[in-house]
């Protein structure tokens, strides 16, 4: 048995150690880096403070087992990471702190993030991130995830949403595909794929 339910800052803790798990192409990357928790850092915690009524949690028996975090703006959501989310961050993570490369490459993303092409965010406003551990995955709730978010963002008038896939999660690219979303752009390690809503 499962549950979809909505999300709540309670829920920061377990949505980092699902991100943690899944972290590498779906599989557990805590191996990989020195301070694996960068990765909710940048892609699942400030969701959960910044619109968790857009976040859904999987629970069964054992507990939280799955997480999709989003906003439905977002060039408003990393204007207020930017306020809100970063600096307390970039305290935490100095550049100037020897880090092993992988660590670095995560750290230089909280010190300078991303931004968004207004390309993408001008028709695929919001964006997602999901996660599933292995034994919640196959069951068809990843779509159940996304569904319940499209519904959501049709409420609010969102015209589409989009999200970044690695090139090498074939088997996520083949997923999201499957569900009608398209390429609408690339990264130098990966896709970004959007999806519209209305």
């Amino acid at each position: 048995m499962h549950l979809l339910r909505a999300a709540s800052t309670a829920d920061h803790a377990a949505v980092q150690r699902i991100c943690i798990a899944t972290g590498a192409d779906g599989h557990d990357a805590s191996g990989a880096y020195d301070h694996p928790e960068l990765l909710s850092h940048l892609w699942a915690g400030p969701h959960l403070q910044a619109d968790p009524s857009l976040c859904t949690i999987v629970e069964d028996a054992d507990g939280p087992a799955g997480y999709l975090v989003a906003t439905a703006d977002t060039a408003a959501f990393e204007r207020w990471c930017e306020r809100a989310w970063w600096p307390t961050l970039r305290e935490q993570y100095p550049l100037d702190t020897p880090h092993n490369p992988r660590d670095l490459e995560l750290v230089r993303l909280i010190h300078a993030p991303e931004v968004s092409a207004a390309s993408i965010v001008r028709d695929y406003p919001a964006h997602l991130h999901i996660n599933l551990l292995p034994r919640m995955q196959g069951r068809g709730l990843g779509r159940a995830l996304i569904e319940r978010l499209v519904g959501q963002l049709r409420d609010r008038d969102v015209p589409g949403v989009h999200l970044g896939v690695s090139a090498t999660n074939l088997r996520a690219i083949a997923f999201y595909e499957h569900l009608g979303f398209r390429q609408i752009d690339s990264e130098p390690d990966g896709l970004i794929m959007g999806l519209h809503v209305n």
